[in-house]
């Protein structure tokens, strides 16, 4: 039997488009090659004959496990190097039978499976979040920002980057003096922060289901002199009242689910002033609809899915909101994990002494993986300027660069030392 895997396994790795050379060494000692010089070479290892048949079944999903528990084992070549053999050619499409059959069957199963309710959003976030929080500052920026970053050019470092998306968003929120301004998913509170201390917004309400979130943000708050104008609460987006001048939300789109999105900017147009302005920040897909990666969505983020402009736009529509712009990052956010992945190689001896082994083999892969999906595949950055109204942002987008021009000017005058008093 475990013969007959074996040359399963083989014609399975032949059939796939290597982007380079993989060299396979099977558990029965046997080593299998396939691919071609045109690009990296790695090598990895089977440790036994279960993992051989799961990575077969259900290569998506096994993989990262496999690797997570130490039952693959890299031996030549980078985490990267890897990823980039088995995906550079294929742009994320199912290589194997049994990878279209597993995608088909978890398109079924979001389809009749349960809604992301707010019991279940919480659950999710705590999963994600609530590691020790040490963990995330070992490669995150001072702003703490855990979302794509915006390189202004190849050179950028990731603290630049993420000064710079933070400018980005609020430029294209005419963000300023006088307004009220709603965070939906405010993160530990970096971008809220900025708006009120940077773009000198009158009231920042920040919102999250981390509770652990929350209190850094409104230690941050207090440290940064801005307590009286960000505020931060534990709270579902379906809970929020009040109308807002503008509307900021980055990276929490992704955990909405389809079946809600229409409901999510329906509750947004209400909350937004009749002249507001909204930016909605979310990774995407630009193909068709398709099941998020099933090892993420496992062990990362359950209940995320990534949504595509096809399924955004008809809620939009149907909620009575206004598309006004539309950006597509491509590669920022492939730049920011290899920074981040960089980061935590860096200090990993801290995260295994904190969180051990197993949970820095799993974190690597991860970081690694969103890197090469955003790389190869068809995974993406939208930034999406929305209101209620057509006449509430300039004809040209001139204005966007102007505002970061400005921002850019007040972020030093912040950040000046103050002269001694004589």
């Amino acid at each position: 039997m475990a013969a007959l895997v074996e040359r399963v396994f083989d014609r399975a790795l032949r059939a796939i488009p290597l982007a380079g050379t993989l060299t396979v060494a099977l558990p029965s000692g046997r080593i299998v090659t396939a691919g071609d010089r045109d690009g990296p070479a790695a090598a990895i290892r089977l440790r036994d004959d279960a993992a051989l048949r799961s990575l077969l079944l259900d290569p998506e999903l096994k993989f990262g496990e496999l690797y997570t528990d130490g039952r693959i084992v890299l031996e030549h070549g980078t985490l990267p190097d890897l990823l980039r053999i088995l995906l550079a050619r294929s742009h994320g499409e199912a290589a194997l039978p049994s990878m279209a059959a597993m995608a088909a069957l978890r398109r079924l199963a979001r389809r009749i499976g349960l809604r992301n309710t707010p019991g279940r959003a919480r659950r999710n976030v705590a999963h994600h979040y609530d590691h020790d929080e040490t963990l995330y500052g070992l490669f995150l920026d001072p702003a703490w920002q855990y979302s794509c970053a915006y390189y202004e050019t190849e050179a950028d470092d990731l603290d630049a980057a993420q000064r710079a998306k933070m400018r980005h968003i609020a430029a294209k929120l005419l963000a300023g003096p006088g307004q009220r301004v709603l965070d939906i998913g405010c993160g530990w509170g970096g971008l809220a922060l900025y708006l009120a201390g940077v773009a000198g917004c009158d009231a920042v309400q920040g919102i999250t289901l981390s509770g652990r979130q929350r209190a850094r943000a409104e230690a941050a708050a207090e440290a940064q002199g801005l307590a009286g104008r960000a505020r931060f609460a534990l709270e579902d987006f379906r809970s929020t009242r009040g109308r807002f001048d503008r509307i900021v939300s980055v990276g929490m789109f992704e955990h909405v689910g389809p079946a809600d999105y229409e409901r999510f900017f329906r509750i947004a147009r209400a909350r937004l002033a009749e002249d507001g302005v909204m930016l909605l920040h979310t990774i995407g897909r630009t193909g068709p609809p398709y099941p998020t990666n099933a090892w993420i969505t496992r062990h990362i983020f359950p209940g995320g899915q990534l949504p595509t402009l096809s399924q955004m736009m008809p809620a939009i529509e149907r909620a009575g909101l206004m598309v006004t712009d539309i950006e597509v990052l491509r590669l920022h956010y492939a730049h920011t994990l290899a920074a981040w992945r960089a980061r935590f190689q860096t200090r990993r001896e801290e995260a295994r002494t904190l969180a051990g082994e197993r949970f820095c083999r799993m974190w690597d892969w991860y970081l690694a993986s969103c890197e090469a999906a955003f790389r190869y595949e068809d995974v993406v950055v939208f930034q999406l300027q929305i209101a209620r109204r057509n006449d509430v942002v300039p004809l040209t987008r001139d204005y966007i660069a102007a505002a970061e021009a400005r921002l850019r000017e007040r972020e030093a005058v912040l950040a000046a030392p103050v002269p001694a008093v004589a």
